[in-house]
């Protein structure tokens, strides 16, 4: 195929050239470890990376391929797992010093379905330890930079798996997401990024606060996300969470169009501080939303900021860490995860039973609101990205990461589904995403609105690095 460059096809292009034969899954894999070699060095987005056994599914593929008999829509399509997420025979380090760097004996549900689908597993990608942060650095593997410029944070925790995306260093790229961390990394890269209704995908082990863990993908297209979805978007009883009823097709709305569907636009959520860049950005993004035949209404939800709920829930499950280690492996974490556990400890049985009772108030208000709108869309993230090797803006007088990322976590409470949708850049050249989020179990609906925008608005990606100086 000389006159075509697999490496930066999406799933569905592939899928056409491995059916007609014009193309093998070898092929595309290989394409995909060309783009491995050619920017991982200078982004770390991968931390693992399995060339031997990708070649090899690859090769079963395309075998699978050629006698007609695919075992899925991504059968033989390259893809990554976070490193918080466990697969047979790679190691999940989880960003920590204190887990083994021994192969995994068992698959995650992701890992599992993926393989079964006959997906091409390429590796693993970057995360902050056990995911803590919504910046993507470790005491392991360092940090990982972002594709637009390299000394600029990609966000997190799911940052490897974002900046895998923009660079199409694989085509499909599985993500976590507990107060954003698939959404905000989506937005610094300029990708796309879902988190499902909370246990429509499986997850097991469950991470530390459970209730808040979503599973989703991080892509270039959404009907590449649906088709990920299709795969690992089905029940699984070894997660205790996990719920039936998805969609039997997670992509049966694309295409449908917006006549008709109501937005509610909230470009603050009515207490959150806002770049004027990315402002900008998502405002026009809103009435581009009303060209395309929504009906785009300026109204907020009505809610004070959520964040004492989130960090009491959040600081605790820090304290579970921290407390699961010895005194000799406590010297060994983040001490930004450290002094989150610290904080937990001043809180009472009682903190923990009044937060919980005012996250179900706020479910409860998010959706009655969704009787009256479709969706709610806000920026997906409140600054632009910011230099590495800083949990937030230098001189912006914050503490956590939570202050800059406000828009976020109060999906993680409600667990509604919400995606970021690239929209643009700023002067500067930088992503910006918007967010957009439903009520439960309105997942097809986040999926027809952002693919609806994509496709008269198509995103940009990088193809070559502007390193940092």
């Amino acid at each position: 195929m000389s006159d075509t460059d697999l490496g930066t096809m999406d799933a569905g292009q592939l899928r056409q050239h491995f059916a007609s034969g014009t193309a093998s899954p070898l092929e595309a894999t290989n394409a995909a470890l060309e783009r491995i070699d050619r920017f991982n060095s200078a982004v770390n987005a991968y931390v693992v990376v399995d060339r031997e056994g990708a070649q090899a599914a690859a090769e079963a593929s395309a075998r699978r391929w050629r006698q007609g008999r695919p075992l899925s829509d991504i059968d033989g399509i390259p893809v990554s797992l976070k490193d918080l997420t466990e697969s047979l025979g790679l190691p999940a380090r989880k960003g920590s010093l204190t887990e083994s760097a021994a192969p995994c004996e068992r698959d995650s549900p992701p890992a599992r379905m993926l393989r079964e689908a006959g997906a091409v597993i390429l590796g693993k990608t970057n995360t902050p330890e056990f995911g803590w942060k919504a910046i993507t650095d470790n005491r392991i593997f360092g940090a990982t930079a972002n594709p637009w410029h390299t000394g600029l944070t990609p966000g997190g925790s799911s940052g490897g798996a974002a900046v895998a995306a923009a660079l199409n260093m694989g085509v499909l790229h599985q993500g976590g997401d507990s107060g954003g961390s698939i959404r905000i990394p989506a937005s610094f890269c300029g990708v796309f990024g879902f988190k499902p209704t909370f246990g429509w995908v499986p997850e097991w082990p469950r991470s530390k606060e459970a209730s808040l863990s979503h599973l989703g993908p991080l892509t270039r297209t959404v009907s590449d996300a649906a088709r990920m979805l299709n795969v690992i978007g089905r029940y699984d009883y070894r997660d205790p969470y996990a719920l039936r009823g998805q969609p039997q097709d997670w992509g049966e709305e694309l295409g449908q169009g917006l006549e008709g569907m109501r937005i509610a636009y909230s470009p603050t959520l009515g207490y959150a501080r806002v770049e004027a860049e990315v402002a900008e950005c998502v405002r026009k993004a809103a009435h581009r939303l009303e060209e395309l035949g929504a009906v785009v209404e300026e109204v907020d939800p009505g809610f004070e900021s959520p964040i004492r709920i989130f960090n009491t829930l959040w600081f605790t499950a820090s304290l579970a860490v921290y407390r699961e280690h010895g005194e000799r492996q406590r010297r060994l974490l983040d001490p930004g995860l450290v002094a989150d556990a610290k904080r937990a400890e001043r809180l009472s049985a009682l903190d923990m039973f009044y937060a919980l009772k005012e996250r179900a108030r706020l479910t409860e208000r998010l959706e009655h609101f969704n009787q009256r709108y479709h969706l709610v869309m806000t920026p997906s993230v409140a600054v632009r990205p910011f230099p590495l090797h800083h949990d937030v803006p230098p001189d912006a007088g914050m503490r956590d990461w939570e202050e800059w990322a406000p828009f976020s976590y109060p999906f993680n409470l409600s667990q509604q589904p919400a995606a970021s949708v690239p929209c643009g850049f700023t002067p500067c050249g930088l992503p910006v995403g918007f967010q957009l989020a439903g009520g439960k179990h309105d997942d097809a609906r986040v999926l027809r609105v952002s693919e609806a925008y994509l496709a008269a608005f198509p995103p940009s990606f990088p193809e070559r690095l502007d390193l940092a100086r």
